[in-house]
């Protein structure tokens, strides 16, 4: 996010921000950017720091970055609760300025009015769980680029911002300000188009089964089996070897 504001309006920029949850303990952050070739022409050398920075800060989080080219990359974050994706969000797009690298570049920008802050609240009920999650962003700082977008002759848009969300089960979608968004929905996969130069809040109810629940208690049906087993067994040879006692007498 924070490259669109330097860049003039030469080119196209699209950044995909997803989540994907698995169930309740494996999901995987997802982070996909893609400029236009026009734009790395124009500042290259900007485009190339920020791209690497995003590298280092998904190493510093266990997570992979893939180059696809020089002007394209996937980070990819792993995660195993609600409560380690929230921090890890937070702290990889928050703490961009602790880059010492990129702070040569973000002295002379407005990076830091764009702000970004996720919430996800889960409830255990043993075998499934219910999460909340919340996620605002301030793009308000992109305002310019809107009022410039609009006036292009092309259809194309400059900024083409998404927040996906993919679940194994249904998505409940709320309603609950004036800058909530409403979502596309794809499958499993819920989009929301985020809006440059607005306030966004998104605002989501889902339920995850809980795979540790479900293997505990196969491990539980397992050993009772184990044991009925047993028993049946022993009760089995105790009443033959009975039987055959009282046939020899």
């Amino acid at each position: 996010m924070f490259i669109i504001t330097t860049l003039t309006l030469s080119g196209c920029v699209k950044y995909d921000l997803g989540i994907n949850f698995n169930n309740t303990n494996s999901g995987e952050l997802i982070q996909h950017i893609q400029l236009s070739e026009n734009l790395s022409s124009f500042s290259g050398n900007y485009i190339s720091e920020w791209l690497k920075s995003i590298e280092r800060q998904s190493k510093k989080l266990q997570g992979s970055a893939q180059r696809i080219s020089p002007t394209e990359i996937i980070v990819k974050i792993p995660f195993t609760n609600s409560r380690e994706l929230q921090e890890k969000f937070n702290l990889f797009f928050n703490n961009y300025s602790q880059d010492k690298q990129a702070e040569k570049i973000e002295s002379n920008t407005e990076l830091q009015q764009i702000s970004s802050k996720l919430i996800v609240q889960d409830n255990n009920f043993i075998f499934l769980s219910r999460h909340h999650l919340t996620y605002d962003t301030d793009l308000r700082s992109l305002a310019a680029l809107t009022s410039k977008e609009n006036n292009l002759s092309s259809s194309k848009s400059v900024l083409n911002l998404d927040f996906s969300l993919q679940t194994p089960w249904g998505i409940k979608n709320i309603q609950k300000t004036e800058y909530s968004i409403q979502p596309e929905k794809t499958r499993q996969q819920w989009i929301w188009k985020l809006k440059a130069g607005n306030l966004n809040h998104i605002e989501v109810v889902f339920w995850l089964p809980n795979i540790l629940a479900f293997g505990t208690l196969t491990i539980i049906l397992f050993v009772w089996g184990g044991f009925y087993l047993k028993g049946y067994l022993v009760k089995t040879a105790i009443q033959n070897n009975d039987q055959g006692i009282a046939s020899n007498e």
